[in-house]
């Protein structure tokens, strides 16, 4: 019935001197959730339900009060990163959806057989094509997902940086295989000759795509060694019962 317990202490919010070294809103709820689970998990289960003398509530439920504004601001945050990835990720599918109809050097009048159907490239190309296409549709869908979702405290455990992780990867996976299909083409297209052009389009091309890379692969990297790597404690702590 007394608030002067470790789990009692766990559901405050930690000061921004340790929050601001956490990259983002969403892996500060995330590190706080954490947290807290890793101390409610070493103490004895009745202690869950102990009321605080002044509020009277659970431990759980003064979690949620004090990590609201951080909760607010970690779906504000996901849903901005969700909602531009979500972009990109259509404007690929839209681009790949009509290269699949474009084929560098079009089609033979008589048979509509790509001209082109015997070199290797060629066919590095439809396959480069295809996996970019469906990456990309892959990650709009996860994307719209996390923007529908209902955004409670559990999810920032597990569930949505998953989801978030997954998305980011066949993001990146429709990128790059965007390139390999852009650079295949020009490479078709010039029969092997201007190497300098096909070389200067491909990175003067490659500089945005870069760029979105650089800016959100960190991210995809934090995401995972904060869902999936150590635990908040460095040793294993038995749990009472």
């Amino acid at each position: 019935m007394s608030n002067n317990t470790m789990l009692f202490s766990a559901c405050n919010l930690s000061p921004l001197s340790r929050l601001n070294h956490i990259q983002g809103a969403s892996l500060q709820m995330q590190r706080e959730l954490q947290w807290f689970k890793e101390v409610e998990s070493t103490v004895p289960f009745e202690m869950h339900d102990w009321r605080d003398i002044v509020t009277n509530s659970t431990a759980a439920e003064l979690f949620s009060v004090n990590h609201k504004k951080l909760m607010e601001e970690a779906e504000m945050s996901m849903k901005g990163t969700k909602t531009s990835c979500t972009v990109v990720g259509a404007l690929i599918v839209t681009i790949m959806f009509a290269v699949a109809f474009t084929v560098p050097g079009g089609n033979n009048g008589d048979t509509g057989i790509p001209v082109f159907i015997d070199k290797k490239l060629f066919m590095i190309f439809i396959v480069s094509d295809t996996m970019s296409l469906i990456s990309s549709t892959t990650s709009v869908i996860i994307f719209l997902g996390i923007l529908i979702s209902r955004y409670a405290e559990k999810d920032f455990l597990k569930s949505l940086p998953t989801k978030m992780m997954i998305g980011l990867f066949t993001l990146f996976l429709a990128i790059v295989a965007m390139m390999v299909t852009f650079s295949c083409a020009l490479i078709i297209m010039l029969h092997g000759k201007y190497s300098w052009i096909v070389l200067l389009s491909i990175l003067v091309a490659s500089v945005p795509v870069s760029s979105f890379v650089w800016m959100q692969f960190p991210l995809l990297i934090e995401t995972f060694i904060s869902t999936y790597g150590p635990g908040i404690f460095d040793r294993k702590v038995k749990p009472w019962h």
